[in-house]
């Protein structure tokens, strides 16, 4: 399945903008609850007022809520923003660090933001458990129901399937497929790739014409 996945989507990878670090960790914060179409509508005016966790620790409350307003849950992540880039200050002379251990205890930031951080900004293969990556691995059966219920667990089951070096273009394709075929409410079966294999073939519509017409060229979140 991943085999075929990877013909699918060659082109997959990380679809936040960013160009350092920092900018890929604020931007993970940023995309709770939001598209990524939406982080990045809005990351540009962001890193030009606050490029780095310098400029971020000090900058004003209501400045940095306005900017960040459209991606919901503002005050909450004008929180985090500003804790993690003083703890970025304080702790580790304003870079951001590659260790998960060290990652984790950022606010804002939990094992899922870190390894998007140290998988496509360090290099460093990790899996990222988000709300399509979790609806997959259940769907295909590779993680149990009781196991798919925590991400902490789906993480350390689907990365013991799997070779380390391919954990994070692993969750890349998953989690474009996720978006583009395998739907929450109404998955692409007709349309699906690797519908051969799944348990879960039928869960939406099988005619190939339907499903079709559902599957999107570009991720909604």
């Amino acid at each position: 399945m991943h085999r075929v996945l990877a013909e699918t989507y060659p082109e997959a990878g990380c679809e936040l903008d960013f160009r350092t670090p920092f900018e890929l960790l604020v931007a993970t914060v940023l995309s709770a609850q939001t598209t990524d179409r939406r982080v990045n509508a809005i990351t540009p005016a962001l890193f030009a007022a606050f490029p780095d966790p310098y400029a971020m620790a000090g900058a004003p409350r209501a400045e940095l809520e306005e900017i960040i307003r459209p991606t919901g849950f503002f005050r909450a992540k004008t929180d985090s923003l500003l804790g993690l880039s003083a703890a970025l200050v304080e702790r580790y002379d304003g870079e951001v660090p590659a260790r998960l251990s060290d990652l984790v205890t950022l606010p804002g930031v939990g094992r899922k933001t870190a390894n998007v951080v140290l998988g496509n900004a360090f290099g460093v293969p990790g899996i990222t458990v988000d709300t399509h990556f979790a609806r997959l691995v259940r769907r295909f059966e590779w993680v149990t129901e009781d196991v798919a219920k925590n991400p902490v667990k789906t993480e350390h089951a689907v990365g013991a399937l799997f070779p380390r070096k391919d954990w994070t273009m692993l969750s890349h394709r998953l989690i474009w497929h996720g978006r583009r075929r395998c739907h929450a409410k109404k998955p692409a079966c007709g349309a699906c790739p690797v519908a051969h294999w799944c348990p879960a073939y039928g869960t939406g519509p099988t005619d190939p014409v339907v499903a079709a017409a559902l599957v999107t060229t570009q991720g909604p979140a």
